[in-house]
């Protein structure tokens, strides 16, 4: 009988014991890839996606005391009702008043990207954060210091080991968690989504604009993703007060001078000002410096080097469609929503 209970003790312990072990493991969380789209260039597998992971990574995003002076956060120069871009600003604004370089682009289905930046300067999703947290006129802290200042903070250290359980608080750790954050945002249910699905239809200025953009845009901008993630100088002159060559800055060649990455144009209804500086505060803008103000050389991209003629019939059907690309439930999903929230703001009619 004595033995009995020992057995029993001692399964129940061990049954315990396991019960602890599956409770403590992070939950997996799935990465949906939308039907028709290919395969996503990150490895998952070297950051597996979990609900811990994914929520840690959020409130990091969010967080301000990871700037120096505890006033800026990754989401105050990416808004998520500005699709993750800079709503309304051609710059943004940095560590004491100062401003970026660069307009903030759009965070938007980041795992099919091979590099980042306007001019593919970082080239792994793990690594980007690094910059803007440690630029002086951006967030213009030390990742030393955003490290400790984590640690020494009791949600975070219970968050992190949720996520990657007894590990150190490190970089590493720190950056993956923010990179779950930042896959999961997918856009891929605008209205041209809904279309292409059969879901919707367009109407005669949508489907007149559609044609017109498989004419005239997709060499640069083939969906799904609206951009082929590539550098092309589109004839933009040198701005002297900024002094960005853009892509010839990583590879010092002159043929990459003022060669930019082509951004995506999903979302492009929100997303203005457009360009790597913001100096288009209009799509109107945008079509007027292709069709009349490009400044053509030699490094112009060779779809560009007689311009791109549209005509005002033409821009207005353009606009109607590239309104079709807006997604209102990725700008006010809850889930990509700072923590604690429950919608983004609604102030403004946005579709």
């Amino acid at each position: 009988m004595k033995g009995r209970i020992i057995i029993l003790v001692i399964s129940l312990t061990l049954a315990g014991i396991a019960w602890v072990d599956i409770a403590s493991k992070p939950k997996p969380l799935p990465f949906v890839v939308p039907k028709g789209w290919p395969k996503p260039q990150y490895d998952f597998s070297k950051n597996p996606l979990t609900d811990e992971g994914f929520e840690l990574g959020r409130k990091l995003f969010y967080d301000e005391k990871l700037s120096k002076d505890s006033t800026i956060s990754c989401a105050s120069c990416h808004q998520q009702f500005g699709a993750f871009a800079t709503y309304d600003h051609n710059l943004s604004h940095g560590y004491n008043n100062s401003l970026t370089t660069r307009n903030a682009p759009s965070l938007q289905n980041l795992a099919w990207q091979k590099a980042f930046m306007w001019d593919g300067g970082i080239t792994h999703l793990d690594l980007q954060p690094l910059a803007p947290l440690t630029a002086p006129n951006e967030m213009g802290e030390t990742i030393d210091r955003v490290i400790k200042k984590i640690s020494r903070d009791t949600a975070y250290r219970r968050m992190f080991k949720a996520a990657f359980g007894n590990q150190p608080i490190n970089t590493k750790l720190t950056m993956m968690a923010l990179s779950q954050y930042m896959l999961l945002l997918v856009s891929s249910n605008s209205k041209y989504d809904q279309v292409m699905r059969g879901e919707a239809s367009f109407n005669l200025p949508e489907k007149l604009g559609y044609e017109i953009f498989n004419q005239k845009c997709t060499g640069c901008h083939p969906p799904p993703f609206f951009t082929d993630f590539s550098y092309r100088n589109t004839g933009l002159r040198l701005d002297t007060t900024l002094n960005d060559s853009g892509r010839m800055k990583i590879t010092r060649e002159s043929k990459d001078s003022m060669a930019f990455k082509v951004p995506s144009l999903r979302n492009v209804a929100l997303t203005f000002p457009y360009g790597h500086d913001g100096r288009f505060f209009s799509l109107y803008n945008v079509y007027d410096h292709y069709r009349s103000k490009m400044n053509v050389s030699k490094q112009t991209d060779s779809l560009l080097q007689k311009k791109l003629p549209i005509s005002n019939y033409e821009t207005g059907q353009l606009t109607a469609f590239l309104r079709t690309l807006t997604d209102s439930s990725f700008i006010k999903n809850p889930m990509f929503a700072p923590p604690g929230y429950d919608v983004t703001p609604d102030f403004m009619n946005l579709h």
